[in-house]
C-alpha cells in the first residue's frame, strides 16, 4: 500500500479546481454556441480551425488531431456541417485516401454570429476574475501540461487489441 500514488492536499485540490472551471466554462460555452449559431462545442472547434486556415480547408486527420475528438465522431459531427452548409467535404488531391474539409461561405458567416458571444463568455467567465499577470501566468502554467498531455499518443493511434474467442 504504501508504494501507491497519492496526491497531496495541495495537488488535489489544484486537480478539482481545473476540472471543475474547465466543466463550467464548458457548459456555458456550449449554451452560448447553441443558442447563438445552433453548433455544438466540437462543430464550433471545427469551424473555427477551418477558419484560422489559410485555405480554409484541411485534412480529416489533421482535424481529428487538433480537436481531440474521435475519428469517427469527427466525421459525424463533418457530415452534419456539410448537410448544414457550412462545410464541404472531398477527396484530397494527392491522396483519395485523405478527405479534406473546407470551411464555406455559409460556415464564416456562422462563425462571425457566434464568435462575439463566445469571446465574451470567456473574458466574462475564465478572465474577468485575474490579472492581465495571472492570466499570463495561466496561460505559462497550462502550456507545458497541454503539450506534455497531447505528447501521449492518441487512444485512436494504439493498436487494436484483437478479439479472441472468448471476448
Amino acid at each position: 500500500m504504501a508504494d501507491e500514488p497519492t496526491l497531496d492536499p495541495v495537488q488535489l485540490g489544484a486537480y478539482f479546481s481545473l476540472i471543475e472551471v474547465s466543466s463550467l466554462l464548458r457548459h456555458a460555452v456550449e449554451q452560448q454556441l447553441k443558442e447563438a449559431g445552433d453548433l455544438s462545442y466540437v462543430q464550433f472547434q471545427l469551424l473555427a480551425t477551418l477558419g484560422d486556415a489559410p485555405s480554409g480547408s484541411r485534412r480529416m486527420t489533421e482535424l481529428a488531431d487538433g480537436v481531440v475528438y474521435s475519428r469517427s465522431g469527427l466525421t459525424y459531427q463533418a457530415g452534419l456541417l456539410e448537410q448544414a452548409g457550412l462545410v464541404t467535404r472531398a477527396p484530397a488531391e494527392d491522396d483519395e485516401r485523405s478527405v479534406v474539409v473546407t470551411l464555406t461561405d455559409a460556415g464564416r458567416e456562422r462563425l462571425a454570429a457566434v464568435f462575439p458571444g463566445h469571446v465574451e463568455v470567456i473574458q466574462r467567465l475564465l478572465l474577468a476574475p485575474l490579472t492581465a499577470e495571472q492570466i499570463e501566468a495561466l496561460a505559462g502554467l497550462l502550456a507545458p501540461v497541454r503539450d506534455h498531455v497531447r505528447a501521449v499518443p492518441p487512444r485512436s493511434a494504439a493498436p487494436r487489441r484483437r478479439r479472441t474467442a472468448e471476448g
